[in-house]
């Protein structure tokens, strides 16, 4: 009688988040990471939070590089941000996404110059991008919970999960800005010169998003035999 192989409980893990499959059999597989993080950088249970405070550091730390990479528009700037904000949500899941923004969000509120142009302070959020700070956090919302549930491991259901995080910040971010433009301006200063960009780190991200999926199930698999 043959008997089954069991494999490395880590070694499942990684599988499981690679392939969005939920596992049939051993009840020490109910807390399989599904975030892509969590596919690249399994640990132990009782290293979670450890690897979602450095995960965090990082995601803020990015979006501020992302920041230094803008166009002075006035009143809100192009960067590179939302390319930042739709990969956090991609790859980290809704909690320690929403986790990371806010972490950022604060920093900047107590002063920290992390905002593009760059600036920091209490005003920059009551400032007529305020809108679209408070719809990143809606936005990885969104993203993060698409991705848990496999959104954003092919690239068409990547872009659909991601150009619905872009259209939470805008939901956020126009209605806040009306209050800084006349009603007419709204669309021109706010929306319309940054659809072709927004499109570009959109695809981008998605791109990055399943590559790094990708590179998830080849980890899983292991190295193959010749």
């Amino acid at each position: 009688m043959m008997r089954r192989r069991r494999l490395p409980i880590g070694r499942v893990w990684l599988i499981v988040a690679a392939t969005g499959q939920q596992p049939r059999w051993g009840s020490e597989m109910s807390e399989a990471p599904m975030a892509l993080a969590g596919a690249l950088w399994r640990v132990e249970s009782e290293r979670r939070l450890l690897r979602g405070a450095i995960l965090a550091v990082a995601g803020g730390a990015f979006l501020v590089a992302c920041s230094k990479v803008n166009v002075p528009l006035w009143p809100v700037p192009i960067t590179l941000q939302t390319y930042a904000v739709l990969l956090i949500g991609a790859a980290y899941g809704l909690r320690l996404a929403v986790g990371t923004i806010l972490l950022y969000l604060a920093v900047g509120l107590a002063g920290v110059p992390v905002f593009a142009g760059p600036t920091g302070g209490p005003g920059v959020l009551l400032g007529p991008t305020g809108g679209y700070l408070v719809g990143w956090v809606a936005a990885v919302a969104v993203v993060g919970w698409l991705a848990e549930r496999g959104w954003t491991r092919t690239l068409p259901k990547a872009l659909a999960a991601l150009l619905a995080g872009n259209a939470a910040i805008y939901l956020l971010g126009l209605p806040w800005l009306a209050l800084f433009v006349a009603p007419e301006q709204v669309l021109a200063t706010g929306l319309t010169p940054f659809l072709v960009g927004d499109g570009a780190k959109l695809v981008l991200a998605a791109i990055t998003s399943t590559q790094g999926w990708r590179l998830a199930r080849g980890l899983a698999n292991g190295p193959r035999e010749r």
